[in-house]
């Protein structure tokens, strides 16, 4: 149940930080009105109290979130900028993942 809680925390950390920060990036970039900058800073900060949601501490939470967020990125990429993963992208998240999992939940002595 604790790894299922601590996925759910990163894929909502990742999906506030991709989402706030594709909201800035439509405003600074893409020339949309200033809410959508103001409605991404505030995801964004959200995005900075979620992993303090985790049980271990700091350098791990964000070492293991850097992996789910690759493979988010991929997904957030593959749906809303309509880029298709490539053999190296899936294969590239997946080692990521496999980082995930081996500094969050490997058994340590």
């Amino acid at each position: 149940m604790e790894i299922i809680k601590s996925l759910l925390y990163f894929i909502l950390a990742g999906l506030c930080e991709i989402g706030g920060g594709y909201l800035i990036w439509l405003w600074l970039r893409e020339g949309k009105d200033l809410y959508y900058g103001l409605l991404g800073a505030v995801i964004l900060a959200v995005y900075g109290i979620i992993p303090t949601l985790q049980a271990p501490g700091f350098g791990r939470v964000y070492a293991a979130y850097g992996g789910i967020f690759i493979v988010l990125s991929i997904f957030w990429g593959w749906a809303v900028d309509k880029v298709t993963p490539d053999r190296y992208d899936l294969l590239g998240g997946a080692i990521a993942l496999i980082g995930v999992v081996i500094i969050m939940w490997w058994p340590r002595g």
